[in-house]
């Protein structure tokens, strides 16, 4: 069980108020980039704030289970939630729904599943196993592991989803990275993951549009272009102080997916460019503590999650803005708290409790009674880290 609130670290309680402020501040934007929508498609201007209100209850309740939950049980249960996550995408391919050309989500009743997006966290929890005990780890382990993340990456890409797929890969890669492995192996990965992505944008048209349309917007400004050019027009619409708070434009019939992929555009608009600098800010500070938090840890696995976490929260909203503001060719990820959608919204707040979780464990109070008699300061849930 946590400590009481006055005991928990200072980077604990900065990550969580942090945590707080960027779930609030995205409520706000995901409000004003989704009124007019809403109530054009919907007739209640509120309907997109509504339905997130509840999935954020629901996210923080995880985030609020994830704090009270030790992390060796996290690590007991990862291998089952990867796994499960690699069926569900799996099934994605066979009964899931098709947006936009993609299968990527299960209907379940009102409900619609993303697994892509629900398995990040275990994808975070069992990469840390793997490769904070790497060298101790035997072939066989270390290859059925390999086999499954390839397996998952490899359906991903399948849905078709480049950006999710080389998202998962890229945070492998700097679990990797973290756990000490040699450079040899990593530049070996690191050009396999660029073959795989080089062959799906060859083998996919709507890829290649996209990257071709990223080089050159203006050329087909009405077709291939038009969301980037769109959103670009909003960014620099925004000027310095930007529109203020709801007086976005581009919003209300010309900016394509404004309340999801390109909700930073509408955020941009209306703080201009002094709101998205403060907003890169804290993104900056968010990746300090969250550093501070891994460097705090005890055991290898500890540090692993802690890092991998705010890789993949930090990662996800640098990569959401450098698509909106065209230094990327334009992919499907949300920016993490703020786009509206119940998978991604769960599976950021559960990863957020992971991380000040670490923080809790790395003194050893706020571990199990079983962790607080180990001697080692290296053990982790299974044993000393690699």
């Amino acid at each position: 069980m946590p400590l009481p609130w006055r005991q928990w670290p200072a980077e604990a309680r900065l990550m969580l108020a942090m945590v707080a402020l960027w779930s609030g501040v995205g409520l706000l934007v995901l409000a004003s980039a989704s009124w007019w929508v809403a109530d054009r498609e919907m007739g209640d201007g509120a309907f997109y704030l509504k339905r997130q209100l509840v999935w954020m209850l629901a996210s923080w309740s995880l985030l609020w289970l994830a704090l009270r939950t030790s992390l060796r049980r996290w690590f007991h249960l990862a291998p089952i939630g990867l796994l499960i996550g690699l069926l569900l995408v799996a099934a994605t391919l066979v009964m899931g729904s098709t947006v936009n050309g993609a299968s990527r989500w299960l209907v379940i009743g009102p409900i619609q599943l993303q697994p892509s997006e629900l398995v990040k966290p275990f994808v975070v929890l069992q990469g840390a196993s793997l490769f904070a005990h790497w060298k101790r780890s035997g072939i066989d382990q270390k290859l059925l592991w390999l086999g499954v993340f390839a397996g998952l990456i490899l359906l991903i890409l399948k849905q078709p989803n480049l950006s999710t797929a080389s998202l998962t890969g890229l945070l492998l890669w700097l679990l990797a990275l973290a756990s000490g492995l040699s450079l040899r192996l990593l530049a070996g990965a690191a050009g396999g993951g660029l073959l795989v992505a080089g062959a799906s944008i060859a083998l996919n048209s709507y890829q290649r549009d996209r990257v071709i349309s990223f080089l050159d917007p203006w050329r087909d400004a009405r077709g291939d272009g038009y969301q980037l050019v769109q959103s670009l027009m909003a960014i620099g619409s925004g000027g310095v102080l930007g529109e203020g708070f709801g007086l976005s434009t581009q919003k209300l019939q010309y900016l394509p997916i404004q309340n999801t992929d390109f909700i930073f555009a509408v955020f941009a608009e209306e703080f201009g460019y002094v709101g998205s600098v403060v907003l890169l800010l804290f993104l900056l500070l968010f990746g300090y503590v969250g550093l501070r938090i891994a460097l705090s840890c005890r055991s290898n696995m500890q540090r692993l999650v802690a890092i991998g976490g705010t890789s993949l929260l930090v990662g996800q909203s640098i990569l959401n803005i450098a698509v909106a503001s065209g230094a990327m060719p334009t992919t499907g990820l949300p920016l993490p708290l703020i786009s509206y959608g119940g998978n991604s919204l769960m599976a950021s707040l559960l990863v957020c409790g992971l991380i000040i979780r670490c923080s809790l464990e790395s003194g050893g109070l706020a571990a199990p009674p079983r962790s607080r008699r180990r001697s080692s300061p290296s053990g982790g849930p299974s044993g000393p880290g690699a």
